[in-house]
């Protein structure tokens, strides 16, 4: 099965994604890409253009790959604001999409106390995107596209 986990930064994806995946299950997250491509004492949320680059290429192999393998093994996809066209992808492989927004307010402030001031513009971004679906305070909420 395959599981894209979506919603705006800070939200706790990657919490919802620890909370729920097994050991043998694929994870892909790209934060924790980055940091493991990364030098040692690399910021968890805060990469260069160049390193960003790298990941992606990594990101996009890697989603490819496990595409295939999604009849055998639970992959995981952490992806804030997936395009129509991968919302597309996503459909055509029956993926459960869960969407983790624990709502505006702590997501703001989530992002004051830990991360870097440009991701508020992104939680705005995604705010606006997502504004008139339905969305649960829960942080586990999940919805069909």
């Amino acid at each position: 099965m395959l599981y894209v986990v979506t919603g705006p930064p800070g939200a706790g994806k990657s919490s919802w994604i620890r909370a729920h995946a097994k050991p043998t299950d694929i994870v892909i997250d790209l934060d924790l890409m980055a940091l493991a491509m990364a030098g040692p004492g690399a910021d968890h949320h805060n990469h260069s253009e160049t390193l960003l680059k790298v990941v992606h290429r990594a990101r996009f192999a890697a989603l490819r790959e496990a595409e295939l393998h999604i009849d055998t093994t639970d992959v995981y996809v952490i992806q804030t604001l997936p395009s129509a066209k991968q919302r597309a992808q996503y459909k055509r492989l029956k993926a459960r999409i869960v969407t983790v927004d624990p709502g505006r307010d702590i997501v703001m402030q989530r992002i004051a106390d830990m991360r870097q001031p440009a991701m508020k513009a992104v939680a705005t971004k995604w705010y606006r995107a997502n504004r008139g679906r339905s969305h649960s305070a829960m942080p586990q909420a999940s919805r069909d596209w």
